[in-house]
């Protein structure tokens, strides 16, 4: 078995708590849905926010989604002239016998322009 990393973005309208962590929430449910793993199969979550979100942890998800034994950890995302604002990203490393090419990165809401390529598969 492999350790595989998945990717993910998401934004937020606003910095405010409770869209930071819903937000976070409905991007990791959305790679685990995909990606079809279980809770016991994640090695590690990093999560990073832009500078313009100060509200929370988005670690602080881990409750809404029963992932109280997975290790996150959250970074502030290097601040990057016209980035795409109010941001976060999510890189999930699971144990899985997959092969890179079978792995669904998941970019939602304005996110999707990070990776437009990624973001139209999604769709199909």
């Amino acid at each position: 078995m492999l350790v595989r990393g998945i990717r993910g973005a998401i934004t937020v309208e606003a910095d405010n708590k409770e869209l930071v962590i819903e937000a976070t929430a409905e991007l990791l449910k959305r790679i685990q849905l995909e990606n079809q793993f279980e809770t016991e199969d994640i090695v590690s979550v990093f999560l990073s926010v832009t500078n313009d979100i100060k509200s929370a942890f988005p670690a602080e998800a881990r409750r809404l989604l029963d992932w109280e034994t997975v290790p996150l950890m959250c970074f502030q995302e290097i601040d990057v002239q016209g980035a795409l604002p109010l941001c976060i990203r999510a890189m999930v490393h699971v144990n899985c016998d997959k092969k890179p090419d079978e792995i669904k990165h998941i970019y939602l809401k304005k996110a999707q322009i990070l990776r437009k390529d990624l973001a139209e598969k999604m769709q199909q």
